[in-house]
């Protein structure tokens, strides 16, 4: 048997935070085309996998409850799709996943925890598996799962699949937030008053913090009026954040997170210590996004 059966393999499943989010169409199949911004925290979910004698599937962390442990869980499609496709080298497993983002979110959850869930079974089943082939798998479970297997900063287009990735990108202290109350993407998506929108403004060279800024003040998310109508309490969100002074405060995907980027680590400790004072029950997390890897 491969010495990897005998490891524990545990990797971050990072939240996905979209900077900027224009919706450009809709095609005849329903599906929304995007253009986004997307870049990956340091903070997020934490999938471990090791050989077992039966499958397993084990939920924890402090949204651990949330969720289904059952055929439904992207965790578990996932581990099913990959098998499908490599079944002599697929022996059961024990799965683990630690929830820290909470559910339906607009940060990317379960499908940074699908994409976790592949990378580390193709490393504990030691499958070799060229990359269109895995995005064609991920994308199979879902339209951000591309994305979520790069896991580096990017331009997103069509619908999810279309991926550039930025060659550079600075380290970007941030602030994540939410109240507790979720919303669902279809809603939202079925709420839009204009599907056809603008693309992204071309992507100049980032360097510092004040060049993403700069390049985010001429961006939107198209899907906040939507979320907004549908979830009034997102205000008190971005009011919360816009009162720690940040450089830019926007909404992530289709909400109901809300992020703010700060010009250092330190400012977005000490937010993000005054929110967590304010408001003792909802989600927040300073992290940074960047070229560093996860």
């Amino acid at each position: 048997m491969l010495a990897s059966i005998d490891q524990t393999i545990s990797l971050i499943a990072p939240a996905k935070i979209n900077l900027a989010l224009h919706v450009t169409g809709r095609r005849n199949d329903g599906y929304h085309l995007l253009d986004s911004l997307v870049v990956f925290a340091g903070f997020g979910d934490r999938i471990s996998v090791s050989a077992a004698d039966i499958d397993s599937f084990h939920m924890s962390g402090p949204y651990g409850h949330a969720l289904r442990a059952d055929g439904s869980n992207l965790v578990l499609k996932a581990r099913d799709s990959l098998r499908v496709d490599f079944p002599e080298q697929a022996f059961p497993v024990a799965i683990t996943l630690e929830k820290h983002l909470p559910i339906a979110s607009g940060i990317g959850g379960g499908s940074s925890d699908a994409a976790a869930t592949l990378r580390a079974l193709i490393d504990l089943w030691d499958i070799e598996i060229p990359s269109p082939n895995l995005t064609r798998l991920g994308l199979a479970l879902g339209a951000d799962l591309p994305m979520c297997l790069l896991g580096k900063p990017l331009i997103a287009r069509g619908i999810g699949e279309e991926l550039e990735q930025i060659a550079k990108f600075p380290h970007l202290p941030i602030v994540l937030a939410n109240n507790g109350a979720a919303v669902s993407t279809p809603q939202v998506f079925g709420a839009l008053r204009k599907r056809n929108n603008p693309a992204l403004p071309a992507l100049p060279e980032l360097h510092a913090i004040s060049d993403v800024c700069t390049y985010l003040d001429g961006t939107h998310n198209h899907l906040f009026p939507a979320t907004m109508e549908l979830m009034p309490t997102l205000n008190d969100t971005m009011t919360a954040l816009h009162s720690t002074k940040p450089l830019l405060v926007r909404m992530s995907g289709s909400g109901a997170t809300c992020f703010a980027i700060y010009d250092s680590d330190e400012a977005a400790t000490a937010a993000a210590s005054k929110l967590r004072a304010t408001h003792p029950t909802w989600f927040i997390a300073d992290t940074y996004c960047g070229e560093e890897g996860y």
